[in-house]
């Protein structure tokens, strides 16, 4: 069971192969390929890499499935005695990624078509 952890939208996640994540609005039409370079870590049966800061060679595949807009947060601010009250909503443009393969040096270490075992 392969995993790597990669930077994508400023912020750090693991991924597996076969798993859909939701990360940041990404310019990528539905249903194309992207490509990943931000690995700063990956694991593939025991063995490790650590990247300082980024794993030299590592890749990982993914498809674009959907975009869409993350749930409604609420912002409320208030200061009290004063009558002063403002509320705003925010919802955050995302993107569901669909991971295809795990690639260190151009071969794919793990990916979703492999049977699992």
């Amino acid at each position: 069971m392969a995993y790597a952890i990669i930077e994508a939208g400023g912020k750090q996640m693991r991924v597996e192969p076969g798993r859909f994540y939701d990360v940041d609005r990404v310019v990528n039409e539905v249903d194309s390929q992207l490509t990943i370079d931000k690995v700063l870590f990956v694991r593939n049966e025991g063995e490790i890499s650590v990247g300082q800061p980024l794993v030299a060679g590592a890749t990982i595949e993914a498809t674009v499935m959907r975009h869409f807009r993350g749930r409604k947060i609420i912002v409320y601010k208030m200061q009290p005695k004063k009558k002063t009250r403002k509320k705003q909503g925010h919802r955050q443009e995302l993107t569901r990624l669909m991971i295809d393969s795990i690639s260190i040096d151009g071969t794919a270490i793990d990916s979703k078509e492999q049977p699992r075992g």
